[in-house]
């Protein structure tokens, strides 16, 4: 069967060029990034950095630093950019809470109390008062310290995975209804492992709708196959042909040897590059005439190691995602295009990491090909919508495309 082209679309949470400039500034090795680095990472750093990674570019890729032009840091709006939706908007945060009217009306659609309500930090919020939702049943509300969201955290073996995301869906309706300015509500699934709490795959985001076509609709209308892997589907809540979460560690492939980095394994990462791998090895299985659009979040380096501040445990993060790297393009056929980005940045401050607004990577690849990406035009959309663009116009759909941008 003749090979079916495929676009993989790579977003690396929470790592724009000043936080990784950062993280290179506060580690005391040399960084292992070759495959990255070949494909241009750190020609896209201040020079001064340049020297602290392993490896050089190879000049067959396209690399550069891009800022966004919606309004607001933030996963959502970051997500949506990249597929054509620009947003002006700005949102404020919740730095006290909710309004008390707001989560009666919570509790009487959940058919359970809610509890804590204040800004805090999803690890911090769920390791105060998981003994008390775990004896109760009560919702863990907190408002995040980055995000115009409210989330709640539930344990999945207290109040099941589908309750929650009805749950969220429901508080998500509650607060448009009553004019609320929030983007998403996220359920915040977790369990404990040997004792440590772990947030799973399972969260769910209700969000904002999106209020026009996006890249993915596009892609749809053409029949091109497309895949969300990951948390994509949930930022960018489209319609897709296939969404990929893993969560158990079963449907690992042991022969690729994926690592979880964190030293208590609550890394999500190898879950989400197996589901990568999986989506491109069924492109090669399944007959798809007009290819296949792969949306891949990798979310380690933003809930895991940047709220958290872990210097180390982001480098590391981001490492494994480096190493992993050539089990996706080995599987890439010729002229498959890879994009690899971040959807905000991690500002460090002294309590917390916060979501920055600063220059993305955009590092951009075609395989088998000597010149920079087989031909493909960049700087013809503003902001990450060029990113968007470059896949339309390797699917032959970018006057769709730019059509959407104008709107």
């Amino acid at each position: 069967m003749k090979n079916n082209k495929a676009a993989v679309f790579l977003v690396i949470d929470a790592v724009g060029v000043s936080t990784l400039e950062y993280l290179l500034s506060k580690y005391d090795k040399k960084v292992k990034m070759p495959n990255m680095v070949a494909l241009g990472l750190a020609e896209i750093v201040d020079p001064a950095y340049k020297g602290f990674f392993t490896g050089k570019y190879a000049g067959k890729s396209y690399c550069a630093a891009v800022k966004q032009v919606s309004a607001t840091a933030d996963s959502l709006i970051g997500h949506r950019e990249m597929m054509g939706v620009v947003d002006h908007r700005t949102y404020d945060l919740f730095n006290d809470g909710f309004p008390r009217a707001y989560l009666e009306k919570i509790e009487k659609a959940a058919g359970r109390k809610t509890f804590f309500n204040r800004m805090a930090g999803g690890v911090e919020a769920i390791e105060l008062n998981a003994a008390r939702h775990e004896k109760t049943g009560e919702l863990i509300v907190y408002a995040s310290k980055c995000d115009p969201l409210i989330q709640i955290a539930m344990n999945e073996d207290i109040i099941p995975v589908r309750q929650q995301h009805a749950i969220a869906d429901a508080a998500f309706k509650i607060g448009m209804e009553m004019g609320l300015p929030i983007t998403r509500c996220i359920a915040r699934s977790y369990v404990r492992r040997n004792g440590e709490i772990v947030r799973t795959s399972n969260r769910h985001d209700a969000v904002l709708p999106i209020g026009q076509k996006t890249l993915v609709d596009i892609l749809n209308e053409n029949d091109v196959w497309t895949v969300a892997v990951g948390k994509t589907s949930d930022l960018v809540n489209t319609h897709y042909n296939d969404k990929i979460k893993l969560t158990g560690k079963a449907f690992i492939d042991p022969s690729l040897k994926l690592k979880f980095a964190h030293p208590k394994g609550k890394d999500t990462n190898p879950f989400t590059i197996q589901g990568t791998l999986n989506a491109i090895n069924a492109k090669k299985a399944v007959y798809r005439p007009k290819g296949t659009f792969i949306f891949t979040n990798l979310v380690d380096t933003d809930s895991l190691y940047g709220h958290t501040r872990d210097v180390a445990g982001a480098v590391k993060a981001v490492e494994e995602i480096d190493r992993t790297l050539p089990l996706i393009t080995d599987r890439m056929d010729k002229g498959d295009l890879l994009i690899i980005t971040a959807d905000h940045g991690m500002e460090h401050r002294e309590d917390y990491g916060y979501h920055n607004n600063e220059p993305l990577p955009f590092l951009a690849y075609r395989k088998g090909f000597d010149k920079k990406i087989g031909g493909l035009k960049v700087n013809r959309t503003p902001g990450l919508t060029d990113m968007g663009n470059l896949v339309a116009q390797f699917f032959g759909v970018e006057k769709e495309y730019r059509r959407i941008i104008k709107k």
